[in-house]
């Protein structure tokens, strides 16, 4: 049934509102010289300008080391495990750059699922996706101030729900590997944990060291756009997941590229060179372990005392504190963590990071 003209308006405006935004409410937008465009196409010219840069930090390496490992297939994916993966789709989602819609893919049959088995098992085999797959559609959605202006806004990525599926497939088999793995600090994106852990955890360290007098030192280390300087796969190795996992893990990014879409324009796709998916099921698993990483080998001998334990760090995803009892111990375990950031390719943003001290005088 179709409804009028304004009545779809309506209807839009609330889904986007709901989303957390609105997707771009003007037709003109300023170049980077502060120039005013009001043509459809440099409008769309200038986004993609804007998200390329913002998609590619420079100061980025993305040098990726070779994995070793049991070169051959460990099994095929089976259809339960792709039947299993459309279900876990939320309704929604928009479709990516195969226009592909999850009316689509949750009205497959028998028939159906077994054909999308089979394109899985074929990226699996071959270890190369189609490229709708690796490519992102970017969506800007305003945030305030001046709509003219591009660093207003924010994008949101589609992607191609068939390869959720796919990617769905391999964050499992990732998750199964790593998981057991992840250290008991890092609470983020980790089942059977959330901030309440971490909450409650700070609060006993705080309340035992002002029950005893003893000074607590913090750093609330925050990055700058932390998902976008990820290696893609590399640090994978390191908690033994196997080559043909981590080559399909890459494959999903070897020719990532993105395109902005507005109003139904789209511009010229642009490479992506570093980062990880928007979105995407592996995105989260492969976040924390490249982040538990940098935390291992960051660690020293400083913290704190809490429980029989040493607390040097607490970790929500990408949201860390360090702990330590000196103002010397928190200088060094800050730069310790620093070093291993700025190796890895990520960036402490100076301007929103806080230290916190907390002590009490004996009386």
């Amino acid at each position: 049934m179709h409804g009028s003209g304004s009545g779809t308006s309506f209807l839009e405006r609330g889904w986007t509102a709901g989303r957390g935004g609105e997707q771009c409410a003007t037709n003109t937008i300023y170049s980077g010289d502060g120039v005013l465009l009001t043509s459809t196409q440099a409008f769309v010219d200038r986004w993609a300008e804007c998200f390329k840069d913002l998609l590619n930090p420079t100061d980025t390496s993305s040098s990726e080391e070779a994995e070793s490992g049991d070169f051959g297939l460990a099994s095929q994916i089976s259809g339960a495990e792709v039947s299993e993966m459309v279900k876990k789709l939320l309704c929604g989602k928009a479709p990516g750059m195969d226009e592909t819609r999850l009316e689509f893919l949750k009205a497959l049959d028998v028939v159906g699922l077994c054909w999308l088995t089979r394109l899985c098992n074929i990226a699996w085999t071959s270890v190369a996706v189609p490229l709708d797959w690796q490519t992102g559609v970017v969506v800007p959605l305003f945030k305030k101030g001046d709509n003219r202006v591009c660093s207003n806004y924010r994008g949101i990525t589609l992607l191609s729900l068939p390869g959720k599926v796919y990617s769905g497939v391999l964050e499992r088999s990732v998750c199964r590997i790593v998981e057991p793995q992840i250290q008991e600090e890092q609470c983020g994106f980790h089942p059977g944990r959330g901030t309440l852990d971490q909450l409650y955890t700070l609060r006993g360290i705080l309340e035992g060291a002002w029950e005893f007098a003893q000074p607590v030192y913090m750093c609330f280390v925050d990055f700058e756009k932390a998902f976008g300087h990820v290696p893609r796969g590399s640090h994978l190795q390191e908690y033994g997941v196997p080559g043909p996992l981590i080559r399909a893990v890459r494959s999903l990014y070897d020719r990532c590229q993105s395109l902005v879409r507005i109003a139904g324009s789209k511009s010229c796709s642009f490479p992506v060179r570093v980062g990880l998916h928007q979105g995407c099921p592996l995105s989260p698993i492969l976040f924390i372990t490249f982040m538990d990483r940098i935390s291992r080998h960051s660690q020293g001998v400083e913290g704190i005392r809490f429980g029989g334990l040493r607390i040097s760090s607490l970790l929500f995803a990408d949201d860390v504190v360090l702990l330590a009892s000196s103002e010397r111990g928190l200088q060094l375990s800050l730069e310790r963590f620093a070093a291993e950031c700025e190796a890895a390719g990520m960036r402490i943003s100076s301007s929103k990071s806080e230290t916190m001290v907390l002590i009490q005088k004996r009386v």
